[in-house]
């Protein structure tokens, strides 16, 4: 719960925060007399603010946040920075920024909006918000506050979930993705590409069945399918990405090819090719939200290539799709990769490479730009050794 006062009496409503924020000790009530500076000033020092004011208000609130946590500092000049840079190795430059945005959200997400437990907002000016609320947090039974960062991201995926994400054409018809609240959305296409154009082992032809390891909105399956892969099996342990998976597939229509399986990482049978995208960096996610792009000691990347000897048919291929960025920022080593895939009793007998296209690869003020530019995300063919 999150308590505040207004006046003599004392309030209290249930707490949300899909980031893992606890629940805020200081708490005050602010509404459009509230200025910038006076805004920032108390996010700084740790109180939040519960927002009574305009909700369009609250939004240019937020902006001028922003902009006052992203001015570079008075304190050090530009040459000072690049001097800083250049000792820094591209660990400590990964950690340094992972730190950065974590005092970054802390600090924006230092804005409440109540809302009540219809998923309703009484705030002039409000949008209505019930059906991107439903979809991400459920049913309520009481009253709650949300920061109004993770709202306007509430928001947002409702958005991209209506429209979908195109991905890939089929018969002249554009193949659209849906992605669910809390489920990684697949914007980065080239990995899309790499399945798309990898020869499929020969032992398909046999046995017309593969296996898309952490399905997450189901895309690959969805590749596969396209592939005419007769049976395709999708794991994975998290409910909203099985949702997910499943309303693209009922939109697609795929229904007779692929099944969707709650279990960690492998289903019980074997396959004669075995797909798997995971989590890219092996770092500890901060919130619920992050496991899709962090693999804390990189558990679900070894725990694939552990068990893959055990579920592949005589002749079937394993799939690694996976980004080098770790190895550009000192988490992981191109050696470790290629000798936990030889402890494994596993073997490369091919890769395809290609090059990311978005647009964090071209911005050379982004902390990590340095290695960004040099990422290639690759599809690694193993088969058993």
């Amino acid at each position: 719960m999150i308590h505040w006062s207004e006046g003599e009496q004392s309030f209290s409503a249930k707490w949300r925060s899909e980031n893992g924020i606890a629940p805020h000790q200081k708490v005050i009530i602010a509404d459009d007399t509230l200025t910038a500076d006076i805004a920032y000033r108390s996010a700084c020092e740790g109180t939040a603010m519960l927002y009574k004011g305009d909700f369009q208000n609250a939004r240019q609130l937020l902006q001028a946040l922003v902009r006052r946590v992203d001015k570079p500092s008075k304190k050090s000049t530009r040459a000072d920075r690049v001097a800083k840079e250049k000792t820094k190795s591209p660990l400590d430059t990964f950690n340094l920024h992972r730190l950065a945005q974590s005092q970054r959200a802390r600090i924006l997400g230092m804005l409440l909006i109540p809302i009540h437990a219809d998923h309703s907002i009484s705030l002039r000016r409000a949008p209505d918000v019930a059906q991107a609320c439903m979809e991400a947090y459920g049913k309520q039974s009481e009253d709650y506050v949300v920061s109004l960062r993770e709202l306007l991201g509430v928001i947002s995926a409702h958005e991209w979930r209506k429209k979908g994400v195109p991905v890939l054409a089929r018969d002249d018809e554009e193949i659209r993705i849906h992605p669910h609240y809390g489920v990684f959305s697949p914007i980065r296409g080239e990995y899309i590409e790499l399945v798309l154009k990898a020869p499929l082992p020969a032992a398909i032809q046999k046995n017309s069945i593969a296996f898309d390891i952490g399905v997450g909105t189901g895309v690959l399956s969805v590749v596969l399918a396209i592939r005419e892969i007769k049976k395709i099996i999708a794991t994975d342990q998290d409910d909203r990405a099985i949702a997910c998976a499943q309303d693209n597939i009922d939109r697609l229509g795929l229904n007779h090819q692929i099944e969707i399986q709650k279990t960690n990482l492998f289903p019980a049978e074997k396959a004669a090719l075995i797909v798997c995208n995971p989590p890219w960096l092996p770092a500890r996610p901060s919130s619920s939200l992050e496991y899709a792009i962090y693999d804390p000691e990189s558990q679900m990347l070894k725990g694939f290539l552990g068990k893959l000897k055990e579920h592949l048919l005589p002749g079937g291929e394993g799939w690694l799709i996976l980004s080098d960025l770790a190895e550009h920022l000192g988490l992981r080593s191109r050696e470790q990769l290629l000798d936990w895939i030889d402890q494994s009793g596993l073997k490369v007998v091919g890769h395809l490479d290609t090059k990311p296209q978005h647009h964090k690869v071209f911005d050379k003020a982004d902390a990590l730009h340095a290695a960004r530019s040099q990422e290639i995300t690759s599809l690694w063919r193993l088969v058993v050794k």
